[in-house]
Formats: C-alpha cells, structure tokens, sequence
C-alpha cells in the first residue's frame, strides 16, 4: 500500500463544508463518507476528512480548537500555475472562503492564503523551481 496521508478537519457543517471543498477542486470519496463525515480527495495519496463535531470528538480527549480564532495547523497546496492559484482562490471566496492576507511574492513563489467555513487555513502556493536562489 503507498503512503498516504489523511487530514482530519472538524466542521460545523459536513455537507456546506463538502460543498465547499468541491467548488476548489476536490472530489468526494462516497466509500468512506456518511452524514457524520466526508472524505475529499485532493490527489491519489492526499485527503481531508471533514468530520462533524461529534465524530471529530470521538478520536480526540481534547477540545476542537476554534479555527475561526486561532489557528490549529497550516495546510499548504501546491498548484501548477499562478493561473491555478487565483482560480482556486477565486472558487473558494465564491463559496464562502475567506482571504485574510494579500498574495506574497517571493520571486520563485506566489502564496495566498484561504480560510475554509470553518477557519481552516489553507496556503495556495505555486512555486518555479527555476527561479529558486542559489548560493555560491
């Protein structure tokens, strides 16, 4: 079996958040999803699993972190283009993300950053490895 790895989220609400994450592009794994949980498939061997609150709660013997008001984890997704970047953005703030910071350009990378309903932070990014600083 590859690697793989498996982000857990606690949302509010499973259905508005899968909505959410398929308007940015990520598709819906119906085998491992319910009403309590949804699996969104990013690529081959990356997913986020949306869970409510009450399922989340069953894996953990701490609170949920309010994302809306602190930050809980940094997730970053790399895209093909700076054309890609923006168009996810732009999907995202229609279906109701939030961009807390203007885009950052570090020459050989261009970052933006999206909050999902629940204040998950996501860093948009698109880096050219060509354009990256060497050292002699």
């Amino acid at each position: 079996m590859a690697k793989q790895i498996f982000i857990n989220l606690a949302v509010a609400d499973v259905q508005r958040s899968m909505d959410f994450y398929s308007a940015i592009g990520f598709t819906n794994n119906p085998q491992f999803s319910d009403e309590s949980g949804k699996c969104m498939v990013w690529s081959e061997n990356i997913y986020v699993m949306l869970l409510s609150h009450d399922k989340f709660s069953s894996f953990i013997n701490k609170p949920i972190a309010d994302t809306k008001s602190s930050v809980a984890g940094l997730f970053s997704l790399s895209m093909e283009s700076v054309e890609e970047v923006n168009t996810m953005m732009i999907k995202g703030l229609e279906a109701g993300g939030v961009e807390p910071t203007e885009m950052r350009d570090y020459g050989f990378m261009q970052q933006r950053t999206l909050e999902d309903l629940d204040g998950h932070t996501w860093e948009v990014f698109y880096m050219d490895m060509s354009k990256i600083p060497t050292t002699n």
